[in-house]
């Protein structure tokens, strides 16, 4: 389809894609990538958007993804917009810096597409990297298809660098499902992106000779905690300013986010919680039972990282049962999830519903449209019992389980 300067365009196109198109259109000062599976399209898009002399960007190439993250903590502090992209056992090569990017509050974006770590060696996706990483100080946006997932990456900028957050940011989305599925969706006009995003403020740069600054110094027990106090400040922050980043992309381009979607939970007795493309399936399978009499209901994540707390608890308050659904594993411990919103609930609401667990999808392993029925007929079994003994922590299409 020819693009009209000032329109945007529908086209057909891969999530991975979609985002490597917001990259370009970010036009960031640096990139600083290693290529891997599932995220892979999105570096190799955007190093040709490069090489045809699209964007300004400095494309750095590494020999890892350690380096990468290097390469990025290095040119933000020199006062560049800083993206990079990667998934799973990359991220996990990441670890040590991603921690020294969020303590030395460098908002560099990240394009995470969701893949499992290994081992046993898997390419296909669950969260056990982006869920490994929640403690990181990183904010974590996730994303349900193609449009989310490039509308976020587009808002990811004026979350991070905005002065009263300062902190990185990864836009994650379900290897495979979202980064090589193909959906029409809408790709705004790269002026109208421009002008949204804004122009890159650096934040005491290195490469101000004029005013020398230190980053990345020794901190011991004399100032390490009011710096971690301070990032969580950052974090409780980033609760505001996404909804307000949000309102504006509305504003611009009348798609409206919020931390959370909910789906059909006004009256829900049941209502199920889940993050990433299995939103989709779970909403069809809510319109079905709503045929037969089923009060159920979806509430979908955006936000993990700030969580908002109270605002799901008020969300939730008239369920009944509440099941979780957590697409990684915390061995010994109920899902990440799952605790989050048991937290939300008990410490935010004054009612007390039941709460179930549930573990599905690891590795890539599907859920069927059937399974998502029968996990709100379990919930429906325990409300009607008044108890989940029996079937708390159970995990889904597992053979011999």
């Amino acid at each position: 389809m020819k693009h009209v300067a000032g329109k945007p365009k529908i086209l057909p196109i891969t999530g991975a894609g979609a985002m490597a198109q917001a990259m370009r259109q970010i036009n960031p000062d640096v990139v600083a990538a290693f290529p891997i599976t599932p995220s892979t399209q999105i570096v190799e898009d955007f190093s040709q958007f490069v090489a045809d002399g699209k964007v300004d960007t400095e494309f750095v190439t590494v020999e890892s993804e350690h380096s990468a993250m290097s390469a990025c903590i290095g040119a933000s502090a020199a006062g560049g917009r800083v993206m990079t992209a990667t998934s799973s056992a990359g991220m996990a090569y990441m670890w040590e810096l991603l921690y020294v990017a969020a303590s030395m509050r460098q908002p560099v974006l990240m394009s995470l597409v969701n893949r499992a770590l290994t081992g046993p060696i898997n390419i296909h996706c669950d969260h056990s990297d982006s869920m490994g990483a929640r403690d990181s100080g990183w904010l974590q946006i996730y994303s349900e298809n193609n449009q989310e997932a490039y509308d976020n990456l587009v808002m990811a900028a004026r979350i991070a660098e905005h002065d009263d957050v300062r902190l990185p940011i990864m836009i994650c989305q379900d290897g495979f499902i979202i980064s090589h599925s193909i959906q029409t969706m809408q790709i705004e006009d790269d002026a109208a992106v421009k002008a949204f995003v804004g122009a890159h403020k650096p934040y005491h740069p290195i490469l101000d000779t004029k005013n020398p600054v230190t980053w990345g110094a020794l901190d011991l027990q004399d100032y390490y905690i009011e710096h971690k106090r301070g990032q969580e400040q950052g974090m409780k922050n980033a609760l505001r300013v996404i909804e307000e980043v949000s309102v504006d992309f509305a504003k611009k381009f009348g798609r409206k986010y919020n931390l959370f979607e909910t789906y059909r939970i006004e009256d829900a007795e049941i209502v199920m919680v889940a993050i990433g493309s299995a939103a989709g399936e779970i909403k069809e399978v809510i319109d079905e039972l709503r045929t037969k009499g089923e009060k159920v209901g979806l509430l979908k994540i955006r936000s993990f990282r700030p969580f908002p707390y109270a605002q799901i608890a008020k969300a939730l308050s008239h369920a009944q049962i509440i099941t979780v659904l957590d697409r990684s594993a915390s061995f010994g411990a109920h899902g990440p999830l799952f605790v989050e919103i048991t937290t939300s609930v008990y410490n935010y609401c004054d009612n007390r519903p039941l709460l179930l667990s549930h573990t599905y999808g690891l590795g890539g392993r599907e859920l069927s449209m059937q399974m998502i029925e029968h996990v709100f007929a379990e919930s429906r079994i325990c409300l009607d019992k008044g108890e989940v003994n029996g079937r708390q922590g159970m995990w889904l299409n597992v053979r011999g389980d």
